[in-house]
């Protein structure tokens, strides 16, 4: 029986610190931070946070790529009990006109260096293009924003910038830090409940727009801690995850890590030969992969040798369905792949394999967590006996505090009892294991990442010569799944593939653009409702492809 020690996301970051100051807690590319020293940059920016008038329970969005600013942000912001908004750093001009003010923001930050020196901040300004009418921020004055596209909005922060018009920039942020004391920053961390929110990620839905995720300290730190636990984390491991910061994908196995002790190996951008160096130069013994994406572009790499590439590495994560994992497994004959379910509602995995299963168990999506609880509905909300499919439900301590801004979304999905509706299709085995069968929701999984098809359906609607779109999931090999959009164009209008794309690319993240556009006239109707399926079963004939 495993023992549950719970802290705060800041006191765990601490506690390293005090009990490994020395050992290298994060490993960017090339660069890297012991805990004192990932410690000591927290401090600074939560002190930097304070002087800019943050307080406990403000919401400060983090517009970035993996950096160490990133994390600076996101333990200093704790260290205060802020709430930490991770915004995807592929969102453009559609999606942060919502989320910004949506999130009810007070402070935005960007990190301005490396190769794409501005492109954050162009894409923030791009946004809301007011911040250029503001005043020239500095020590004495801050906040010098009032948008009315975002009311909450006070500062933007820009890394590796000098202050210019609506922009603080990197000096003038440090500057602010002078006033506060670290004292002060050590007496607000220890304010922080388990039960205070510390981040809130957006996930998309069947709404045209993403959703605010709120989590806690706990929900965070449990599925962290017991993720270590389930996979056999041991102290001082070292940590590959190459995912996005602005995901559970990252914050849950970084939890994990944090956990043992260990070191956190990840990169700015995922690039398949500077990882396959990394994992061997940083001596890796564990990875969190996730997507057949990322795993796939190691496994086919022209320098990946099964035999000896990944021959210190005892499990990698990954999800897929289990033909795929077991091809995967055949391919990596010293690793153990190990598998889960999860959503970004729960702070990532629910369910969980045992490293020690045999490959039969692992492409299971395993058991659930300690503490969650999962049942299969029938259409009526009947539970349904093992051996039969329904709707995945699911109720425990890691459990989101409800849609940010949209109570009947929450009350549409979560029961009076806690229980909340995944929208997933699954199979409780005898023994307790989880199989999951599909997604009821119109949902696309594009490399990893959450799409609703209404998101991409609105913006080409915007388009004046779109009357109608509809747009599906078709397989492809990189990404799992790529969008496709149906086109019903308005009457004596006309456009072209191109032009649709060329509407889209900019606008909206580049996963979400459409790969294929096919034109038509006539929509395969039920009674109200276009069928999507003969929609998909018509392009998969046409391109080869096997419907599912």
């Amino acid at each position: 029986m495993d023992t549950l020690f719970l802290a705060t996301l800041g006191d765990m970051l601490v506690r390293g610190c005090v009990e490994q100051p020395e050992r290298t807690a994060l490993v960017i590319d090339d660069r890297r931070w012991t805990y004192a020293q990932l410690h000591e940059r927290a401090v600074a920016t939560a002190r930097s946070l304070r002087g800019l008038g943050v307080r406990k329970g403000d919401h400060v969005a983090v517009f970035m790529p993996n950096c160490i600013e990133f994390l600076e942000v996101l333990f200093g912001a704790t260290y205060l009990g802020a709430v930490t908004v991770p915004i995807n750093a592929r969102f453009r001009i559609e999606e942060l006109r919502h989320v910004v003010p949506d999130s009810g923001a007070r402070v935005v930050l960007v990190n301005s260096t490396g190769e794409a020196a501005s492109e954050h901040l162009d894409r923030l300004r791009d946004a809301f293009p007011a911040i250029d009418d503001a005043p020239v921020p500095d020590a004495d004055t801050p906040e010098v924003l009032q948008l009315d596209a975002a009311p909450t909005l006070r500062a933007v922060v820009a890394f590796g910038h000098e202050s210019a018009p609506g922009v603080l920039g990197a000096k003038a942020f440090a500057a602010l830090g002078d006033g506060v004391p670290a004292d002060e920053v050590d007496h607000q961390r220890r304010r922080v409940a388990l039960r205070d929110v510390a981040m809130m990620f957006y996930t998309s839905g069947t709404t045209s727009n993403p959703k605010g995720c709120p989590l806690t300290h706990e929900a965070l730190v449990r599925t962290g801690v017991t993720t270590r636990q389930r996979f056999g984390y041991r102290d001082g491991d070292v940590m590959f995850d190459p995912l996005p910061m602005f995901h559970t994908a990252s914050t849950q196995p970084m939890i994990a890590t944090l956990d043992a002790l260990g070191t956190f190996v990840t990169m700015t951008h995922f690039e398949p030969t500077a990882a396959l160096r990394l994992i061997a130069e940083e001596g890796v013994t564990v990875m969190f992969t996730a997507f057949p994406t990322i795993t796939e572009a190691l496994l086919n790499h022209p320098d990946y040798d099964p035999e000896r590439t990944f021959v210190r590495v005892r499990s990698v994560f990954n999800v897929s369905a289990p033909d795929h994992l077991r091809s995967m497994q055949a391919r990596m004959p010293h690793s153990t792949l190990v598998n889960a379910f999860g959503m970004t509602e729960f702070a990532g995995s629910v369910t969980m394999v045992d490293p020690a299963e045999t490959l039969d168990l692992r492409v299971t999506q395993g058991l659930p967590l300690p503490g969650i609880e999962i049942e299969i509905r029938d259409p009526f909300g009947d539970p349904l006996p093992p051996g039969e499919m329904g709707e995945i439900v699911i109720r425990g301590p890691t459990m989101f505090e409800g849609y940010h801004n949209d109570p009947e979304k929450s009350a549409a999905t979560i029961e009076p009892e806690g229980w909340w509706h995944s929208g997933d299709l699954g199979v409780l085995r005898p023994d307790g294991r989880l199989e999951f069968k599909g997604r009821m929701k119109d949902m696309l999984k594009v490399g990893g990442e959450n799409v609703a098809a209404i998101e991409i359906e609105s913006h080409l609607q915007s388009h004046p010569a779109v009357n109608i779109a509809q747009v599906v999931g078709v397989p492809d090999p990189k990404y799992g799944e790529v969008p496709a959009a149906f086109i019903e164009l308005r009457p004596g209008a006309t456009a072209t593939a191109e032009e649709l794309i060329a509407h889209c690319q900019g606008r909206i993240a580049s996963f979400k653009v459409p790969r294929y556009i096919r034109f038509v006239t006539e929509w395969p109707m039920s009674s109200t409702k276009v069928q999507k399926y003969k929609l998909r079963e018509q392009l998969h004939a046409e391109l080869g492809l096997t419907s599912s």
